[in-house]
Parts: C-alpha cells; sequence; structure tokens
C-alpha cells in the first residue's frame, strides 16, 4: 500500500458524515438523491510552489499548490509551507497518481496566478511579473466523499477535510476518473 504524506484533516468521519446528512442542504441531498449509503476518505496529491508576484514596483510571495493529477482544481493557498506538525504519513490506495511534470505544473500555476489578478482589476497591473519555483516533496489534501443513491443510481457528494467546505465537479471528476480506470 502507497505511503502519502497529508496535511492533517480538521473533519472527522463522523462530523463528515453529519455534514452530508444534516441541515437544509443535508435533507434536501437525501431526499432528492438518496441515502449515504458509504462515505470514504480520498487524498488529491498537490505540488506545492513558491510564488513570486511583482506588480506595480512591489512584491509578494505565496505558498500555493496545484493538484498534481490534472491541474484543474483551484489553486490552494498556504500560510507557509507545512510543516511536520502539520503532516501524517498515511498508508493509503485512495490517492490518483500525480500525472503532471514539473514544467506544466509550473505554467499552470503562473497562468491561474495570472488570471486570478486580473479578475481582481486588469487596471491595477503595472510591469506584472511572476515566478514559481518548486518546492520539493508532494502533500496530499484529505477528502471526505458520499456515495448516495437509490438503487442502481450512484451519486456523490465531496468535502474539503481541511476547510470543512462542499467542493464541486472538478474535484468529483478528478476521483470518477480515479475509481474507473482500470489500474
Amino acid at each position: 500500500m502507497p505511503r502519502i504524506r497529508s496535511l492533517r484533516a480538521n473533519v472527522s468521519r463522523e462530523e463528515a458524515l453529519e455534514q452530508f446528512t444534516q441541515g437544509i442542504p443535508g435533507i434536501f441531498r437525501s431526499a432528492a438523491l438518496g441515502p449515504v449509503r458509504s462515505v470514504a476518505d480520498f487524498y488529491v496529491p498537490f505540488g506545492l510552489f513558491q510564488v513570486t508576484i511583482w506588480n506595480a514596483g512591489r512584491h509578494d510571495n505565496q505558498v500555493l499548490g496545484l493538484d498534481s493529477v490534472s491541474g484543474s482544481l483551484d489553486l490552494y493557498h498556504f500560510e507557509h509551507i507545512p510543516d511536520s506538525s502539520e503532516l501524517l504519513s498515511i498508508d493509503t490506495r485512495n490517492c490518483p497518481p500525480a500525472r503532471l511534470d514539473v514544467d506544466r505544473a509550473r505554467d499552470l500555476v503562473v497562468e491561474k496566478v495570472r488570471r486570478m489578478l486580473f479578475q481582481k482589476g486588469f487596471f491595477r497591473m503595472r510591469n506584472l511579473r511572476i515566478e514559481a519555483a518548486p518546492l520539493a516533496g508532494e502533500i496530499c489534501i484529505p477528502y471526505w466523499v458520499a456515495f448516495r443513491g437509490r438503487r442502481t443510481r450512484l451519486y456523490i457528494s465531496v468535502i474539503d477535510a481541511v476547510r470543512r467546505k462542499p467542493e464541486g465537479a472538478k474535484v468529483r471528476q478528478i476521483l470518477q476518473a480515479w475509481l474507473t480506470t482500470p489500474s
């Protein structure tokens, strides 16, 4: 069984199950899509980058993560490079393999940061320069997945186990592609 390094989850299995089933959203999903049949942990590998942004004579440093599976997820912001107290070493098969090479990942990070900055205000950009340097190692982000449905229909819901927020179609697509790919 492969060993991964993962951020510590802030949501337990029981809390995840409660989030999937309780409250108005949980009750609505259960009524519309069917009851929760199973809850599983799932880990997405992220490559870390030290990103430096120069704009209008100032510079800003950030630590950002890009998913190493497809590069399709939003960038993951870190306050600092996670240290050993924030990480767990886990033996699990519930982690898709990294598929992006470092050069492609670096290009995607720069592109996503540029898009993010332009959305904040194109006219604020002067002499914009973005550099992304890969950091050693890979960190997995934990997610909780609820499998729900009736009879032969299956629906998947996902929450980020660190930030406690529901995830959308991009994470579900990574999960579905990994589940349906022959090993």
